[in-house]
C-alpha cells in the first residue's frame, strides 16, 4: 500500500506498508520493490481495523433478528476488522462448552472479520465457567438489571461475587451491565401499574441513580476479589468518573460508552421512537457533554457500538416499555467519531484510533496481531476518505433489518476500503469476500 497517512494511537505519518501472509512487514516512507497487488492510498487516511468489543449478532437461534452473516456484512462497510459477540441473544445464549460450539460453528461459516465471543455469568452457571474458558472466550458477561431475555437471567449479588472469584482464578474479566435492578424493575412496575408506559416513563424508569449504584457495587466486588472488571455502555460522565477514580486507587476497572450516548440525547428518542430506545437510555444534552469532557480527559479508553438489532415488529408498539430496547450502530461506529469528534469538537485522529481499536486488544487480551499498525501486527487496514460526507440512507445499510437512529445523518469519512489480515473485504460500497472470520483468543491473562 502506497501514499497512505497512517493514523495509529501514537501520530500520524505518510508512509508505504508492505504486507506478506497476512501480516505487516514494513512500513517507511518509499518502500522499493514491488508486489503481486499495490493499494494507492494517496489522498486516504489508513486507520487500524476497528475492533468492536459489544456487539449483538443474536446466533444461533435468532439469526432472523441478525446473524454473523448480515452483520459482520455491517462492519466491513463500517471499517470494522474484529467483533466481540456478546454471549445472549443467542438462544441458547452462550452459557456453557455446549452453546459455545453452537455459536462458534455459526461464526466460522458466515463471519467476513475475526470474532471473539463473550460467555455469560448468570445464576446456576458457576460450574461452567472454567470449560467456557478453555474454549476461549474473552471474558464473562454479567447483568445486574432484567437482561430483557428470559433465558438470560440478571445476576444476584451471591452469584456476581463467586462468578468474579472464579474470574479470577482463570484469569478471565467480567463484564457488567451496570444497573440496579431493585431500582429499575421497581420503577417500571409502578409506571405501567399507573397506565404511564410512554416514551418520557421509560426514560424516568431508568435514572442514572441506578447506573452509578451498581458501579459502585460492582467496583467494591472487583476490590475484593481482584478480578478485571469491565463497565459496558456507560451512559453518564459521573459513572466515567467513579471508574476513573477506581482505576486511581489501583483496582482493575475498565469502561466503555458507546456511540449513541456521544451522539443521541433523550430529545432524539422523543423524536426518533422505538429506533432509539435502549438501556441505559439515552441522557439530557448535559450529560452527553459530560460524557465528551470525560473522552478528552482520557477516561473512556473504548467506544462501542452495542450493535442490538431485532425484527420491526419488536419495534413497534404504543407501550414503549413492550417496544425492544437495542440501537443498529455497528456499521456507523468509525464515521460516527470521525463525524461529531473530529469534525464537531477536534477530537484527535489518534484517539479515535486508540479508542477504537489499540485499547481494545490490549484490554481484552492482549490479542496477538489486532488493533496496531506494526510490523508484525495482522494487516487489519481501514482506508477512508476523510475529504468525502455523504448523508446515510437506509439503503446503505448492511443490517438484515434496514433500520438505525443515524439514517438521514451527514456522516464524514467514507469507508472506501476494508482488509482483514491483508485479504480486501469491502471495496467502494461492495463486500467482495467469501467469509474468513477466524476465532481470536488472549494470548494469556492480563496483568
Amino acid at each position: 500500500m502506497r501514499n497512505g497517512t497512517l493514523v495509529t494511537a501514537t501520530g500520524i505519518s505518510n508512509a508505504d506498508l508492505a504486507v506478506a501472509d497476512g501480516r505487516i512487514v514494513a512500513i517507511e516512507p518509499d518502500l522499493l520493490g514491488t508486489s503481486k497487488e499495490e493499494i494507492n492510498a494517496e489522498g486516504l487516511h489508513v486507520f487500524p481495523g476497528v475492533i468492536d468489543a459489544h456487539v449483538h449478532f443474536n446466533e444461533p437461534g435468532r439469526t432472523h433478528w441478525e446473524g454473523f452473516a448480515t452483520g459482520t456484512a455491517a462492519l466491513a462497510a463500517g471499517g470494522t476488522t474484529t467483533f466481540f459477540d456478546m454471549p445472549l441473544n443467542a438462544h441458547p445464549p452462550t452459557l456453557d462448552a455446549e452453546s459455545f460450539d453452537l455459536k462458534l460453528k455459526a461464526a466460522r461459516a458466515t463471519s467476513l472479520v475475526d470474532f471473539a465471543l463473550w460467555g455469560g455469568l448468570v445464576p446456576g452457571n458457576l460450574a461452567q465457567l472454567d470449560e467456557l474458558a478453555e474454549r476461549g472466550v474473552i471474558g464473562f458477561k454479567a447483568f445486574m438489571s432484567n437482561s430483557g431475555i428470559d433465558d438470560f437471567q440478571s445476576v444476584d449479588d451471591l452469584t456476581l461475587y463467586e462468578g468474579m472469584m472464579c474470574a479470577t482464578k482463570l484469569g478471565k474479566i467480567v463484564a457488567v451491565h451496570a444497573e440496579s435492578d431493585q431500582l429499575t424493575s421497581e420503577l417500571a412496575r409502578r409506571a405501567i401499574a399507573q397506565g404511564r408506559t410512554g416514551i418520557r416513563d421509560y426514560l424516568t424508569s431508568r435514572p442514572i441513580i441506578a447506573e452509578l449504584e451498581a458501579i459502585a457495587r460492582a467496583i467494591l466486588f472487583a476490590q475484593e476479589t481482584g478480578c478485571p472488571l469491565h463497565i459496558v455502555h456507560v451512559s453518564s460522565g459521573r459513572g466515567i468518573g467513579m471508574v476513573a477514580e477506581a482505576r486511581a486507587r489501583g483496582i482493575d476497572v475498565s469502561c466503555e460508552t458507546c456511540t449513541h450516548y456521544l451522539v443521541l440525547t433523550e430529545d432524539d428518542v422523543e423524536e426518533l421512537g422505538a429506533v432509539a430506545k435502549c438501556a441505559p437510555p439515552l441522557r439530557p444534552q448535559t450529560e452527553q457533554d459530560a460524557l465528551w469532557q470525560q473522552l478528552f480527559d482520557g477516561n473512556i479508553p473504548i467506544v462501542t457500538s452495542d450493535h442490538s438489532p431485532a425484527p420491526a415488529d419488536m419495534k413497534t408498539s404504543p407501550d414503549f416499555f413492550k417496544v425492544w430496547g437495542g440501537i443498529s450502530g455497528c456499521q456507523s461506529l468509525l464515521q460516527l467519531l470521525l463525524t461529531e469528534g473530529y469534525d464537531r469538537r477536534q477530537l484527535p485522529l489518534p484517539t479515535i484510533a486508540a479508542i477504537t481499536a489499540e485499547n481494545i486488544a490490549r484490554r481484552f487480551g492482549p490479542l496477538p496481531g489486532k488493533g496496531r499498525l506494526a510490523i508484525d501486527a495482522d494487516a487489519d487496514l481501514v482506508l477512508v476518505d476523510l475529504s468525502s460526507s455523504f448523508t446515510l440512507q437506509r439503503s446503505d445499510l448492511f443490517y438484515r433489518h434496514q433500520q438505525s437512529p443515524y439514517a438521514g445523518r451527514l456522516l464524514r469519512g467514507r469507508i472506501v476500503r476494508t482488509l482483514v489480515r491483508g485479504n480486501t473485504i469491502f471495496r467502494e460500497g461492495k463486500i467482495i469476500s467469501a467469509p474468513t472470520g477466524r476465532l481470536l483468543k488472549p494470548s494469556f491473562p492480563r496483568d
